[in-house]
């Protein structure tokens, strides 16, 4: 019969932890694996992962494209993998600002200080490195961005996430791997403003996602573009960078630009209808996936054109 562990000894301190609220044995296997898989963010998954579906569905201009080995890898690190890297970093290093946040009473879980985290952080970025393997050089500026940008987002010495307007440019991390895609499979980097106008919507998305932290991240000393604008201020500048991505799509393509009108367009209601922005921020990752969804479709219509699959 295993020995119970103490939560105030700190030899067992980091065995033990909070998933929605119930005490989890994190000194077992099922009990680290449900906490790693709670620290990784499940409903977030896809922000990293779907930019890779995007990108393929973009650069690919064949069946066998879409489906070549490569893709699926990569598919698969930045599902899982990249968000323990990129997800771990972020809890070691926000463990104080963490204790007063109330998103990892239910929702997260509060990073304990163990070694756990620090280790899986290393495995991930040391499998990450596997992706130069399976890309082309011209993904490569992509992905050391995605991997640089999603250390120093958290750590110091640069931290980014704690200067107002740096924290919102360097979440243009998330849309790396989407880039790295298109070029895996193009065999050229993409198009310009495509790249500008998912980098500006990624903008948006993070300072969307702070507006929650925002009395928590003043309690903690921590400035960010949400605390510095205030909530009003700050879901209009979440507007301002949605409308710019969708101009900037429409250089692309003005049907994309016109799917990406929904964003603005979703700030607006929000604003307008009084919804909590801490409530709204659970909608997104389905919004996202919709969004991604009608892109990626429409995108495989080049390759397969819908009368050739239509009765």
């Amino acid at each position: 019969m295993p020995a119970a562990t103490d939560p105030t000894d700190p030899a067992d301190a980091d065995a033990t932890d909070s998933v929605d609220g119930d005490p989890v044995d994190r000194a077992g296997a099922a009990g680290s694996a449900r906490y790693l898989l709670k620290l990784s963010r499940p409903r977030f998954w896809l922000y990293l992962a779907g930019p890779i579906v995007v990108g393929v569905a973009f650069g690919a201009t064949s069946v066998s494209g879409l489906f070549a080995p490569e893709n699926f890898l990569l598919f698969g690190y930045f599902l899982l993998p990249a968000n323990l890297f990129l997800y771990g970093v972020n809890d070691v290093f926000d463990r104080d600002v963490d204790e007063d946040n109330p998103k990892k009473d239910g929702r997260e879980v509060r990073y304990a200080g163990d070694r756990l985290v620090p280790a899986v952080v290393v495995a991930s970025l040391a499998l990450g490195a596997g992706t130069f393997a399976i890309t082309p050089r011209v993904a490569w500026p992509f992905l050391v961005g995605f991997f640089l940008l999603g250390a120093q987002y958290s750590a110091p010495p640069l931290r980014f996430k704690t200067t107002p307007l740096l924290d919102s440019v360097s979440n243009g991390l998330y849309v790396l791997p989407g880039a790295a895609a298109y070029a895996l499979v193009a065999g050229t980097a993409p198009p310009l403003a495509a790249l500008a106008g998912a980098w500006l919507w990624a903008m948006g998305m993070h300072t969307f996602s702070a507006i929650p932290d925002i009395d928590p991240d003043r309690a903690a000393g921590i400035r960010t573009t949400a605390t510095a604008l205030g909530e009003s201020r700050a879901l209009a500048y979440c507007a301002g960078c949605w409308l710019a991505a969708a101009g900037a799509f429409a250089a692309v393509d003005p049907r994309i630009g016109a799917v990406l009108l929904a964003y603005p367009a979703l700030a607006g209601v929000v604003r307008v209808a009084g919804v909590a922005v801490d409530r709204a921020y659970w909608w997104f990752p389905a919004i996202n996936t919709a969004v991604g969804a009608v892109l990626t479709m429409g995108a495989l219509t080049r390759i397969v054109p819908p009368e050739a699959v239509l009765p």
